[in-house]
């Protein structure tokens, strides 16, 4: 499961498809209808809100304006309408690795080659720091 920090702009359509599944799944594990991914790395900075699941609709609108913009159809009705306009910090060398990550998953991203920083998902806001502590690093 990957829960992007980065603009779903730069994501390509099986990126983008799959954020979607997956931050899906992720509010379903909030909403405690499922066993699995409960401790979930992705999931920390989310479970450590106030109302984590106001903050994981808001992702996932920001991902379905993405899919609108490009034409795809994703059901908004898989998500509560309850939104916030609160931001959750983010490091800035976390989106760094998040799009040196996505660059070597894409066969030539040229779109992506010259981006050192890359703009967050609009429910983040960018910090200073290192890598965030629940990262995977490869």
């Amino acid at each position: 499961m990957r829960i992007w920090s980065i603009h779903p702009k730069y994501l390509d359509a099986k990126r983008l498809t799959a954020v979607w599944r997956e931050t899906l799944l992720a509010k379903a594990v909030l909403e405690g209808k499922t066993k699995s991914y409960k401790n979930h790395p992705q999931l920390i900075r989310f479970k450590l809100l106030k109302n984590p699941l106001v903050f994981i609709n808001t992702y996932l609108y920001h991902i379905h304006q993405e899919s609108m913009k490009r034409g795809y159809k994703f059901n908004i009705e898989l998500f509560n309408k309850e939104f916030t306009e609160t931001k959750i910090p983010v490091n800035d060398k976390q989106l760094i690795y998040e799009i040196n990550h996505l660059k070597k998953k894409l066969d030539f991203p040229e779109h992506l080659r010259d981006i050192k920083l890359p703009e967050p998902n609009p429910i983040f806001v960018i910090k200073e720091g290192e890598i965030e502590d629940w990262e995977k690093v490869k």
